[in-house]
């Protein structure tokens, strides 16, 4: 199954025609409209989603392109900004993720997805998983006095048997990616990889496994993150 998860910088019932093109099962998208409060060309594209926001014009959206059925899990979020949880089809569990500053003093970002982490810990490790977004953060900004950083997140995915494709696959260290997903400011001279895709083990397999993240120069008319390809053995 391939799947795709872009932060489309906004206004994306003007941009999906571009992210089709990739043929993906299941889009993951960040700050991207509500459709049911957008046009009506729109909302007839997104077909069966499920969407997540406090503004209509900048949320979280899950859209399924090749009839796979979308549930919505009820897992309490506690103010944690923003997961999307929910069931594709009878095959796995997705947690569509947009990590926020949330207004929080000490946990902004990728403190968000620790704390959903010791929220949901069991939830995360009893079925198949992906989880996937814009997580806005990277290795390379750990703090050594912090147990939260990226490598604690990264970590407790591991203990339960959650890993990065991107690493998985390209054989790259985290902090040491050599693929940018963000440009900031759409500037190619500023560089970051803040955008991941992580997997039970059990969906990942050598031969079936892949990850591929879009290049600038057709990417960045649209959006200062390049789009993350990736498919998993389901």
């Amino acid at each position: 199954m391939k799947l795709i998860t872009w932060n489309c910088n906004g206004a994306f019932r003007k941009k999906y025609h571009a992210i089709e093109n990739m043929k993906a099962d299941i889009l993951v998208i960040q700050e991207c409209e509500d459709p049911a409060r957008s046009t009506k060309q729109y909302q007839d594209w997104a077909g069966d989603y499920l969407w997540k926001g406090e503004n209509k014009n900048k949320g979280i959206g899950v859209f399924s392109r090749t009839g796979c059925e979308l549930n919505h899990l009820g897992w309490n979020d506690d103010g944690l900004e923003l997961f999307l949880p929910c069931r594709v089809g009878n095959l796995f569990n997705l947690v569509a993720v947009w990590t926020r500053h949330a207004n929080s003093p000490n946990f902004r970002y990728i403190g968000q997805l620790w704390k959903y982490i010791q929220l949901h810990r069991e939830h995360l490790s009893e079925d198949d998983l992906v989880l996937c977004g814009d997580l806005n953060s990277n290795k390379q900004w750990d703090e050594w006095d912090r147990w939260w950083n990226h490598s604690d997140v990264v970590q407790e995915l591991q203990e339960i048997n959650i890993h990065s494709l991107y690493h998985k696959v390209k054989n790259e260290e985290q902090g040491k990616e050599r693929t940018p997903t963000l440009f900031m400011h759409r500037k190619v001279e500023r560089p970051y990889h803040i955008d991941y895709a992580f997997s039970s083990e059990s969906l990942f397999e050598e031969n079936q496994s892949s990850i591929e993240v879009g290049g600038p120069k057709k990417w960045l008319e649209f959006s200062d993150h390049m789009p993350v390809l990736f498919t998993i053995a389901c």
